[in-house]
């Protein structure tokens, strides 16, 4: 890496040569301990001691074969003790940096085991292990960086090289999967067209969660065994078609949030809002109070009046709570 010119090194060796014709060990080995003393490595004295002739110059080597990073040195400057000649990445193993969507960060597990195959050795898969999830997230590609370690053995592997990576989950749980071209997104909503038979077919509101190699991942609204459309049999081509499919989801939603009920009594009724007391919704976990709720529609409190003990069934939106039932006590409304 550097050869470097020491000039206490010269004295030293001169003095020690001249012990060396005196043949007194005891002073050879005084001699020998001041070498080392001054920095000098044992393979040079021996040298030394034997050619009797002094050596100044002292050749830096790397301890290690990598990469390297920056050269602190040049010919002619001079150094002092502990600075740094150069900064070098070793290859014996090395980092792989992978992107992936911030969605799926909650997969990602320190020590768990990835699978790489890289451009360069097509159909050679190689594993690592990930050590590190970074703090920050790109901002353009609303991306994080996985950092996993891969051995490199036979120094194959290269800094800037390109590869794929697949991370294994710890987590084997079965989940149903669907090919990701069958989801059409609104935008709020995610939309399958479920094959009902007979040439007929229906749109179907689904939970979707992660997604790889072309196909999502079903939280609820599907079954195992249905049938669904994708974009190959099924081709919707402008806005107007689409819009015109989300017009015929006339049916309640299939994934709906749960109904919440409680005892209450109504205190003020319109055709649009109705003032409860109400005793506490325990699945809401909110407690009893009075307070005004909107209704789903205007026939949910057909008949009854202020006064009336009502069993109160409520639905949460994005909106707030509505209003979906309203069963007088002691009767069927």
């Amino acid at each position: 890496m550097a050869d470097l010119l020491i000039p206490e090194w010269s004295a030293a060796q001169l003095e020690f040569i001249a012990v060396l014709q005196s043949g007194d060990a005891r002073l050879v080995d005084a001699a020998r301990e001041r070498l080392r003393l001054l920095g000098m490595p044992k393979g040079l004295i021996d040298q030394v001691q034997r050619t009797r002739k002094p050596k100044a110059l002292q050749t830096v080597v790397t301890p290690i074969g990598g990469e390297l990073l920056s050269l602190e040195v040049r010919a002619g400057m001079a150094v002092s003790a502990g600075q740094d000649l150069a900064r070098l990445n070793g290859l014996s193993s090395i980092w792989l940096d992978a992107a992936i969507p911030e969605s799926q960060a909650a997969a990602v597990e320190l020590g768990a085991q990835i699978s790489a195959s890289l451009t360069a050795f097509p159909g050679q898969t190689l594993k690592g292990r990930v050590i590190a999830l970074l703090p920050s997230a790109d901002v353009q590609t609303r991306t994080l960086t996985v950092r996993s370690e891969l051995p490199n053995p036979e120094g194959k592997l290269r800094p800037g090289m390109f590869a794929s990576v697949r991370l294994n989950s710890a987590d084997e749980q079965p989940v149903l999967l669907i090919p990701s071209e069958a989801v059409i997104r609104t935008g709020k909503r995610a939309l399958v067209m479920l094959a009902e038979g007979e040439g007929r077919y229906r749109p179907y509101e689904i939970q979707v969660g992660r997604e790889a190699d072309g196909r999502f991942e079903v939280l609820a609204g599907l079954s195992e065994g249905q049938a669904v459309v994708t974009s190959g049999q099924f081709l919707i081509d402008s806005e107007a078609s689409l819009q015109g499919v989300m017009a015929q989801v006339g049916d309640p939603v299939p994934v709906q949030a749960p109904l919440h009920e409680a005892q209450g009594v109504i205190r003020e009724l319109d055709d649009q809002t109705v003032t409860l007391e109400h005793g506490p919704f325990e699945s809401l976990g909110m407690p009893g109070m009075t307070m005004v709720f909107d209704l789903a529609k205007p026939e949910v409190a057909v008949g009854l009046k202020i006064g009336d003990s009502v069993r109160i069934g409520v639905r949460q939106s994005d909106a707030g709570l509505f209003v979906e039932q309203l069963n007088k006590q002691g009767a069927s409304q």
